[in-house]
């Protein structure tokens, strides 16, 4: 059976320096040459995506904001949007800054992708401010009121910082928006002792991207493999038809999985559709 592809990317797909590597770009590109049919499903933008990705040519929508969009990768067209309901953005900012803390909102104006800000409070976030001024992030925007966001299509309202500044927020936005968001607080895979926090749409979830993605591009009779290290892959692991995990992945990730493979820093996801693919060609 031909297979669809996908894979996570931060600790999965990426190295350990976050970047895609020259053995792992060359297996890729030969193999999107030949058909493979590839994509990923990650927490980052499409616009971070195509950066550290930038040297292939996929041949399918990407995901980004762990399953909030589905996305043109060259023309970074929105294909699927999961956005969150104003009133609920509204709230959450009042806890974001009950909590001492201060957000970076990702949004969709109906035209172009924003990541606002206002005020930046906490090592954490100057860092990611940096970050993005450093890659000139063009969605990148100040708002003199973080509300202003209002106005657009709120995909993701993100706070980094050490746990011990996000882990009060995030057991709070857990207790009063069960029913209404998708909460992942994550340690950033580059700079241990710093987590993301992150709160979508309920509805956003990358096994409802991919089920999407299947429909969209026509794939649901293909066998569906997946590749994660972390519990944002959690859903897409219960859907799969085979379930590939790194083995610097969580446990709670290992147990879900049908095969574990080498460590992210080694090339193995590359290495495991090489393998793969020559196996089906055998076949």
């Amino acid at each position: 059976m031909d297979s669809l592809y996908i894979s996570d990317l931060d600790g999965t797909l990426l190295g350990a320096d976050g970047t895609l590597s020259a053995a792992s770009t060359e297996i890729l590109r030969s193999l999107l040459s030949k058909g493979m049919k590839f994509t990923v499903a990650s927490a980052r933008s499409v616009s971070s995506i195509q950066n550290v990705l930038a040297g292939l040519e996929l041949n399918l929508p990407v995901i980004e904001f762990n399953g909030a969009m589905v996305s043109d990768f060259d023309t970074k067209e929105h294909h699927f949007i999961n956005s969150v309901d104003s009133s609920v953005v509204e709230d959450v900012l009042s806890l974001v800054e009950d909590s001492g803390n201060s957000a970076f909102v990702s949004a969709f104006t109906g035209s172009e992708d924003r990541l606002y800000y206002s005020s930046v409070t906490g090592e954490g976030m100057q860092w990611y401010l940096n970050n993005r001024r450093f890659n000139s992030d063009r969605r990148l925007k100040q708002l003199g009121d973080i509300r202003e966001c209002l106005d657009n299509r709120v995909i993701c309202v993100n706070v980094t910082g050490r746990i011990e500044k996000v882990e009060g927020l995030e057991a709070e936005l857990r207790k009063q928006f069960p029913d209404s968001l998708a909460i992942h607080c994550l340690q950033d895979h580059y700079s241990p002792g710093f987590y993301w926090l992150t709160a979508h749409s309920i509805k956003a979830s990358k096994a409802n991207a991919i089920q999407f993605l299947q429909y969209f591009t026509g794939t649901t009779d293909r066998e569906l493999v997946v590749f994660g290290d972390n519990s944002n892959d959690i859903g897409m692991f219960k859907i799969a038809d085979r379930a590939v995990a790194v083995s610097n992945a969580t446990e709670e990730l290992k147990v879900l999985a049908d095969e574990i493979i080498g460590v992210s820093d080694a090339d193995s996801v590359a290495l495991y559709l090489k393998n793969d693919l020559m196996n089906n060609a055998e076949d």
